[in-house]
């Protein structure tokens, strides 16, 4: 199944799929309530898709939520292990979408796809949106595995960085990633070793991936002949990363890990920072 489904696709609103519109920031709900796709139910980013550390130097700032708690919210979205799974955000997978599409992966649930473009493209293409609460029946907690698959923690990421059979990526956008600016963490910079690919990059002027062609030679280009196993993608706070592993899969590009507490951990443990243009 391919991981990202266009808006004419009949499935995204015959009422076969379950459809989950995720959200992030303080007016999330507000944004969803004042539209989304009929009978989608609302998922915040922070509520829903992360849990919420004292501390973000153990897991970042946007930890994976405990997947006991995860099953549950599964269970009160109406999601089985047989359920056709339909998410989108309104920042085109950047965001929230692409995060709940690998959290799924990550526990077994191959059965989940990515509205290309989002929102926008329902808007787009005329799609009336609803302005309701709407609310599944919910089902029994769905049977998650003992841990997430295809993480990996900050050590496993000081090893990776310096093995040149490996690749760790950074999606931040260039100027945090040469230590230019730095707008929602306490350090400027990158993790020493770590490449910079702009997860905007594989987007289109409409807000929609490239072709699985251009993905492939965009992706290619920036891990060349390692093996996809071991690419380590990170980002902020382990959300954006999420849309390059996306794009990855939609290239035929499977394996990647990620890392959750990516930059917003590393930069709170007084470890190596770089600057600059390492590669």
């Amino acid at each position: 199944m391919s991981p990202l489904i266009q808006i004419t696709d009949p499935h995204i609103l015959d009422g076969s799929a379950i459809l989950i519109d995720v959200r992030g920031g303080a007016d999330a709900h507000a944004r969803y309530l004042a539209g989304h796709l009929p009978n989608a139910v609302f998922a915040g980013l922070d509520a829903d898709l992360a849990s919420h550390p004292a501390d973000a130097a153990i897991g970042g700032r946007h930890p994976l939520p405990a997947l006991e708690g995860f099953a549950e919210t599964l269970a009160r979205w109406g999601v089985t292990p047989g359920s056709h799974v339909i998410v989108y955000d309104d920042k085109a997978a950047a965001m929230g979408g692409a995060r709940l599409w690998w959290m799924l992966r990550s526990i077994g649930h191959t059965n989940v796809q990515v509205i290309n473009g989002g929102l926008k493209a329902a808007t787009d293409a005329g799609i009336q949106l609803a302005t309701d609460e709407y609310q599944n029946t919910a089902v029994a907690p769905y049977p998650v595995a003992a841990e997430y698959a295809n993480t990996v923690d900050i050590e496993e990421v000081k090893k990776a960085a310096k093995d040149e059979n490996r690749v760790v990526i950074d999606v931040r956008e260039g100027v945090r990633y040469q230590g230019i600016t730095e707008p929602l963490d306490l350090v400027a910079g990158h993790i020493p070793g770590a490449v910079n690919l702009f997860y905007s990059t594989s987007m289109s002027p409409e807000g929609k991936y490239l072709t699985s062609q251009a993905l492939t030679t965009l992706y290619k280009d920036t891990i060349g002949d390692v093996k996809p196993e071991n690419v380590v993608v990170h980002c902020g706070s382990g959300v954006t990363a999420c849309h390059t592993l996306l794009g990855m899969e939609h290239a035929g590009i499977t394996g990647p890990k990620l890392y959750v507490g990516s930059w917003s951990e590393w930069s709170r443990n007084d470890l190596p920072i770089g600057t600059g243009m390492d590669k």
